[in-house]
């Protein structure tokens, strides 16, 4: 197997962090900023950080519609808290006019679990890892519907907080926290 380039969109987030963990599972890790990055990579993560604020970077660094459309092509993209709301197809409780790159046949609440105050940490069963992986939970989403081709990876609270369809993961925590580097080995291993 070829030694997958994994580019971290480098607008906001934990952007280093990604990079380190990628890094660790034998990916070829980079920053994204610009299409002309973005068209180097052979797959994506989307790190946490507010997902209107994201969006609108994406936009500002004209990257927006070149994601989106990568996404469609079946680029594989890993979204984190933030980026599990900008993978999302549907939001209840967006804020208005909100855009997503979409890809994900996910409905996903933004803030679900609370405020930054309410932010906490769990030991979840994650699919497709042999003991549970610990989360960290800050302003975090969850999945409220998913389509019939999604499949959940793990739940809290009754809620569907880690996903995945096709070659897109989704997960409502920050997976690159911590130094357990499991999470981003599962979404590497989709590059066969």
């Amino acid at each position: 197997m070829a030694i997958p380039t994994v580019g971290v969109l480098a607008l906001q987030g934990d952007v280093r962090e990604h990079v380190h963990a990628l890094t660790q599972v034998g990916a070829h890790a980079v920053a994204v900023r610009r299409v002309s990055e973005l068209d180097e990579v052979d797959g994506l993560i989307i790190p946490g950080g507010e997902s209107t604020t994201v969006a609108k970077l994406a936009r500002t660094f004209d990257v927006f519609e070149a994601v989106t459309d990568r996404i469609k092509l079946g680029m594989p993209t890993f979204g984190t808290c933030a980026g599990m709301v900008l993978l999302a197809d549907r939001l209840r409780d967006g804020a208005e006019g909100q855009e997503t790159f979409g890809g994900l046949d996910i409905t996903v609440r933004r803030n679900a679990f609370g405020r930054q105050v309410d932010s906490f940490e769990a030991d979840l069963d994650f699919v497709g890892i042999n003991a549970p992986v610990h989360a960290v939970f800050i302003r975090a989403p969850w999945v409220e519907e998913c389509g019939p081709d999604v499949e959940v990876l793990a739940e809290s609270a009754g809620h569907a907080v880690a996903v995945r369809q096709g070659p897109l993961m989704a997960t409502a925590f920050h997976p690159e926290w911590g130094g357990d580097t499991r999470v981003h080995g599962l979404f590497v291993d989709t590059f066969g």
